[in-house]
């Protein structure tokens, strides 16, 4: 159970000593008001083991439509190690994991998925492995059987729609796709392109078959350096994302960028939004972004800050610039987020902190944004959560870690309002 505070709390006030009394009532009050603001139920509903159902999973999870969760594990598998795609389903009061694919390194499905799935507008599940293919990852789609499964594991379909081969298309990709309204899939490798520092790439399909176009290759110098999660688009058709190195700013490899893409004259213009500087701002931004229904951008830093434990902050447009503010200044081992915030329909922020490892919400209030630890794992609860936090209508939080739990490969877990 954590504590609320904000950017000033009546904890950081100096007490006189004729005021003791006073202050003891008002502390019990706060206590007891931090008490019932924290009155939530955290449960793990999966210890991964690292055999058919997987292990380490590094991403967050996939809602549908039913309550049902969705989501990839790094590593496990019965037969290679190289990582699964997974069910989770309430059964009675408890949930029950169906493994829906399992990679082999050998195969040509791809391994070790980086990144999570997604549903597409056929109602397929879709995602990347960072290996695998033809050796350096690929996209792929998942469909459930075309008949009721009649067994306690039916394996779901898979079809690779692009194996990525290490050339100027890219290799290595991570983070989550995004659909156009055209049906067009877009994402990021973290390596490989014109430059071998990385791509954003766009999917276009015709017929049975999809294309593959590099809308940008970086060239890690101030447009940015490797990307490690996906980009998000706005209503005009604009790509935004991050980069955890490169930038005009001197950590070593640069801080860090966050860049937007536009279509222009049959190609794509990178404009940089801005550029990290580590102190007091942020660094390594490793987590993509969110977008809201105004256009602001909404991301978090796994380092930097005023206090070097990573910082969530928000980009908006204005006046045909760009604005950047940091909404909160974490506090930890230089291991804060490494994955993006969610927002739910208050418009509160939620995710996670791998050391100490940490749920956290931001709230916004008078102006500012106040901070509500919501659970601190022990390690039996598991550790190390590396995925975006998933939130259901009813105000429920789902996630992964990527170690801990009873196997100590790693959980899939709620927290319950």
């Amino acid at each position: 159970m954590g504590r609320q505070q904000s950017a000033a709390s009546i904890f950081d006030i100096p007490l006189r000593p004729r005021t003791a009394a006073l202050a003891s009532l008002i502390f019990l009050a706060v206590f007891l008001a931090t008490l019932a603001a924290h009155a939530q139920t955290y449960r793990v509903l999966h210890g991964f083991s690292g055999g058919g159902d997987g292990g380490d999973p590094l991403t967050g999870l996939t809602l549908d439509g039913g309550g049902n969760l969705y989501g990839t594990a790094y590593s496990g598998g019965t037969n290679s190690p190289a990582g699964t795609v997974f069910k989770l389903k309430r059964s009675g009061s408890g949930w029950l994991i169906t493994p829906l694919y399992e990679f082999s390194a050998a195969g040509g499905g791809g391994a070790n998925p980086g990144g999570g799935v997604i549903f597409g507008p056929d109602g397929s599940l879709y995602g990347t492995a960072s290996t695998g293919g033809a050796g350096f990852g690929t996209v792929y789609k998942l469909q459930p059987p075309p008949s009721a499964c009649k067994t306690s594991i039916c394996y779901w379909t898979q079809t690779v729609l692009y194996r990525f081969a290490a050339g100027t298309d890219g290799h290595q990709p991570t983070g989550n796709l995004i659909f156009d309204p055209a049906g067009n899939i877009y994402g990021t490798t973290q390596a490989g392109g014109a430059f071998g520092y990385g791509t954003v790439y766009k999917l276009t399909k015709s017929g049975s078959n999809w294309t593959e176009s590099v809308l940008y290759s970086f060239a890690s110098g101030q447009d940015g350096n490797q990307p490690t999660d996906g980009v998000v688009l706005d209503s005009a058709g604009n790509l935004f994302g991050t980069t955890p190195y490169g930038g005009t700013n001197h950590c070593q490899g640069g801080c860090g960028i966050v860049f937007e893409l536009t279509p222009s004259g049959g190609g794509w213009t990178e404009h940089i939004l801005y550029s990290f500087a580590g102190m007091p701002d942020a660094q390594r931004p490793y987590a993509g972004l969110i977008i809201d229904s105004v256009g602001d951008l909404f991301g978090a830093s796994y380092e930097g800050g005023t206090n070097g434990g990573g910082t969530v902050f928000e980009v908006s447009p204005a006046g045909g610039s760009w604005s950047f503010s940091v909404l909160y200044n974490l506090t930890g081992s230089n291991n804060g987020p490494f994955a993006r915030p969610t927002m739910d329909s208050s418009g509160n922020l939620y995710d996670t902190t791998i050391i100490p490892s940490t749920i956290f919400k931001l709230s916004p209030s008078g102006g500012g944004w106040t901070y509500t630890d919501l659970h601190d794992f022990s390690g039996d609860d598991g550790s190390y959560p590396r995925g975006s936090v998933a939130v259901d209508g009813a105000g429920n939080l789902y996630g992964t870690t990527s170690m801990g739990g009873a196997n100590g490969q790693g959980t899939a877990w709620e927290l319950a309002p």
